[in-house]
């Protein structure tokens, strides 16, 4: 396959509102990535993914609305004679070879999200995993809150499940039926949990959920999804209006889910498990804190008062009271925003996203001072809605016109130097 071959083969899959010269040099700098000749060449597409609403919402079993992202990782791939599997970084040509049995916590940075993903591997499917090189490139800036590192995840597992032909073992038909189940599976190799009879390991270290696994292989173009989590259900597409186009820019603060902001993310969720917790030992069981808040409508309040009363010290108490009226907030917010789409209702949307970022920033506490600012800015300048999305502690902001794309490009080109419009791009897909 050459590079001009990629390009068309990604337009034809509906890819739109790219720089096609761009995108042309990703493809050849992917290819020219590895050796040449050997086995037969596989490429892959998989995109980033935009949270519309539900922050923070999919571990805790509640809704988002989400849609895959017209940029993202391109990746080909081909066997190796050893078991070694070896993959390059097109861009900076960084490499990391990973042998078997190898221990992913001795990885850093992406070289560790490509150990864990062979490790998982591995392990679920004994034996099955044998060597080949890999290259890759992607056209989301890393760290920015469209889902780079669950790209590459999705990226390579993929790549892997198809070079082995993970798909037609037992372990794997037994457990994945479909592509929500992939979905599923490729977040529980992230965050290291166990899914159906597929063992978990250590993850890569974050306690994440499966929204970004959802659009990004479940997405259509054009469209949004809402989806429930604990367990995946899609509920509902939505067309987003043929004149809207979303604008995005990136904070230029890393929203990384490695090293020291570990921690601030992994809190969010560690939070929504106490909150759980706490239910079940002074309720009833419940498989998820939003499986418990549906158990009636006073539900909410009862484990405010739980909290309240537990004896925990009092900034644990505020904590864990904002992230649970947090949670019920965007839930909420996510189940009007899909017939707000559906009338094309301008005013609704723009409640719906301004209500949403000031619970992020006053309730989860996960926003920084440039995300806020873009937000803000991003209403002064005409866009009818704007809200910071992703994990937080930096990453991105989406900012919504409605009278096509020269409004929308007249709108980027006030708001920020590296701003992109789009419209819902198309999914995962080998090319």
């Amino acid at each position: 396959m050459t590079a001009s071959e990629c390009v068309e083969r990604l337009l034809d899959h509906g890819l739109a509102d790219v720089d096609r010269a761009a995108l042309h040099d990703v493809s050849r700098r992917v290819l020219e990535a590895l050796p040449p000749g050997g086995s037969v060449l596989d490429v892959w597409w998989t995109p980033g993914r935009l949270e519309v609403f539900g922050t923070h919402t999919d571990y805790a079993g509640g809704r988002s609305l989400v849609c895959a992202v017209p940029r993202g990782m391109l990746l080909a791939a081909r066997r190796r004679i050893d078991g070694r599997v070896v993959v390059t970084d097109a861009a900076s040509g960084e490499s990391v070879a990973i042998e078997p049995g190898c221990d992913p916590s001795t990885f850093s940075a992406w070289r560790r999200y490509v150990a864990v993903v062979v490790d998982r591997l591995s392990r679920n499917f004994p034996g099955a995993v044998r060597g080949c090189e890999i290259a890759f490139e992607s056209t989301l800036a890393r760290a920015s809150g469209m889902s780079s590192s669950s790209a590459l995840v999705i990226a390579l597992a993929s790549a892997l499940v198809s070079l082995n032909d993970l798909a037609q073992q037992d372990a794997w038909t037994a457990n994945i039926r479909s592509p929500i189940d992939a979905a599923g599976y490729y977040a529980c190799i992230e965050n290291g949990r166990t899914f159906g009879g597929l063992a978990g390991t250590s993850g890569v270290g974050t306690h994440g959920g499966s929204e970004d696994h959802a659009a990004i292989l479940t997405g259509r173009r054009g469209i949004v999804t809402a989806f429930r989590f604990a367990p995946m259900t899609r509920l509902q597409d939505v067309a987003v209006p043929a004149d809207w186009r979303f604008v995005i820019a990136t904070s230029n603060v890393r929203a990384e889910k490695t090293g020291p902001a570990q921690a601030s993310y992994n809190r969010l969720a560690d939070e929504v498990q106490v909150l759980l917790d706490w239910w079940i030992a002074c309720e009833t069981p419940a498989s998820s804190l939003a499986d418990a808040l549906r158990t009636d409508a006073a539900a909410a309040d009862r484990l405010r008062e739980i909290v309240k009363v537990s004896g925990l010290p009092r900034t644990a108490i505020e904590s864990l009271t904002r992230r649970l009226d947090h949670f019920v907030g965007e839930d909420a917010i996510v189940g009007r925003a899909p017939a707000a789409f559906a009338d094309g209702d301008r005013t609704l949307i723009g409640e719906l996203s301004a209500a949403s970022q000031a619970i992020a920033e006053s309730l989860l506490r996960n926003q920084v001072a440039e995300t806020v600012e873009l937000a803000r800015n991003a209403r002064r300048l005409g866009a009818f809605a704007a809200r910071s999305f992703g994990a937080g502690f930096g990453g991105s902001v989406w900012a919504l016109l409605d009278d096509g794309r020269r409004a929308a490009e007249r709108f980027a080109a006030a708001w920020h130097p590296e701003a992109f419009i789009m419209q819902p791009g198309p999914p995962h897909t080998a090319l």
